[in-house]
């Protein structure tokens, strides 16, 4: 029958392992969120760089523009362009959004498939 230290060492071991697992899931978990926020961070950019850039295109249509149908056209053609975008930007944060979620799922979990604590 093992002594009390050999099962307090045991445990010890046990436990510590457990900890060790615990904290490379939780860098990788962090990791996974640095790596989705650079994503965001860079398709935020490009987002407001083709934001201005609609905007110039739009003003150079109007300015080209020489009767109401051109201008309405140019309107419409910036407006399209707009709502693409708009839907794009909402499709990007639900996925963004997912991706968070199931990280911090993962991270929050009791053990079962996350963490590995029991």
């Amino acid at each position: 029958m093992p002594s009390y230290q050999d099962q307090f060492a045991q445990a010890s071991k046990t436990a510590q392992k457990k900890i060790t697992e615990t904290e490379k899931k939780i860098g990788d978990i962090q990791n996974e969120f640095a790596k989705t926020f650079e994503e965001m961070s860079r398709t935020v950019m490009s987002r407001a760089t083709e934001e201005i850039e609609r905007g110039v295109k739009l003003t150079q249509t109007l300015g080209a523009a020489r009767s109401v149908p051109d201008v309405m056209s140019a309107y419409q053609e910036w407006l399209s362009a707009e709502m693409t975008a708009c839907s794009e930007d909402a499709r990007q944060f639900m996925t963004n959004s997912q991706k968070f979620i199931t990280a911090s799922t993962r991270l929050f979990s009791n053990g079962q498939s996350g963490l590995g604590m029991s």
